[in-house]
């Protein structure tokens, strides 16, 4: 998942032929998943349309999984393609993320946090965090996505 960051398999929650689902190691709201090619390709355009299909496919699985775990009816879902709308990571990556009602205090703050959440020292999780979460989500994700 690009060279500054590691995908381990514990921390996956699905994949398919081109692309992985998997928890992110310092979420914005509970639940925030990414999405991301299974290739190295640092932006949307880079993928070819069998692997955009697939990606986006994947994304929206990923959002009724949410939807159903934390019932809920909305999602955020956002790329930051490039350095300039925010992208840290060049890999490409889709964050999707359940919403709650006053889960922040204006709507869109959401935004201002997913640019800056990755940027403060703290917060972070420890991998076995991150693997117990995946665990989880993979048993929901059978029940409810594979049936």
């Amino acid at each position: 998942f690009g060279p500054t960051a590691k995908v381990r398999g514990h921390s996956v929650v699905n994949k398919t032929g081109s692309s992985v689902l998997f928890v992110n190691k310092k979420p914005v709201v509970p639940g925030h998943l990414l999405v991301a090619p299974l290739r190295s390709a640092k932006r949307l355009t880079e993928l070819s349309s069998e692997e955009t299909t697939d990606l986006f496919n994947l994304v929206k699985q990923t959002e009724v999984f949410l939807m159903k775990k934390f019932n809920t009816d909305s999602c955020t879902i956002s790329i930051q393609d490039g350095p300039l709308a925010g992208q840290t990571i060049p890999h490409l990556h889709v964050h999707i993320m359940p919403r709650k009602e006053n889960d922040f205090k204006e709507n869109d703050d959401i935004y201002r946090e997913l640019e800056e959440h990755d940027k403060a020292e703290t917060g972070w999780r420890d991998e076995k965090a991150m693997a117990d979460e995946a665990t989880q989500f993979r048993e929901y994700w059978k029940q409810i996505v594979n049936q």
